[in-house]
């Protein structure tokens, strides 16, 4: 089974050749303006503006779904709508939904491979959103390195 190899630097920048996939998570809300979503925001519009149509339309929206929004040639955004509502708004408790992750990283594993991509990310869920890293790994273990899929994991 592959492991998680661990970078320093951008994850906007995957550091592997191919096709590549960077993910982040979403809220239930269709709100975003805070953490890494900024720094993709910062570099590609598409991945917001699809995620904002998205959150409208109600069309297969909702905790555990995901959204691949291409955004240059072999490099896709994964929109995963993994946090309910924001820590702001859920009255103090962690707005991350574990499950949630996990169904998204399991409809991610099907486009990874249909596309022969590697994933790269941040320590997904673990700042704004209130996840552990210690229940998000094993998560990516189960979903995306038992695929045989190549993850980069990136800390600034």
């Amino acid at each position: 089974m592959k492991t998680i190899e661990y970078l320093k630097g951008d994850a906007t920048r995957p550091a592997s050749e191919g096709n590549a996939i960077i993910v982040h998570i979403c809220n239930d809300i269709g709100g975003g303006g805070k953490g890494f979503v900024m720094a993709i925001s910062g570099k590609w519009k598409e991945p917001e503006a699809a995620y904002r149509k998205w959150f409208e339309s109600k069309e297969h929206f909702g905790l555990g779904e995901i959204q691949m929004v291409q955004v240059e040639e072999g490099l896709w955004i994964c929109n995963m709508v993994g946090q309910h509502k924001t820590i702001s708004k859920s009255g103090g408790k962690p707005p991350i939904r574990y499950d949630a992750v996990e169904q998204c990283l399991e409809k991610l594993a099907a486009e990874a491979l249909q596309r022969n991509a590697s994933v790269h990310m941040p320590r997904i869920g673990c700042g704004l959103a209130g996840a552990k890293w210690e229940q998000i790994e094993p998560i990516i273990q189960r979903t995306l390195l038992k695929n045989n899929i190549e993850v980069y994991v990136y800390d600034l």
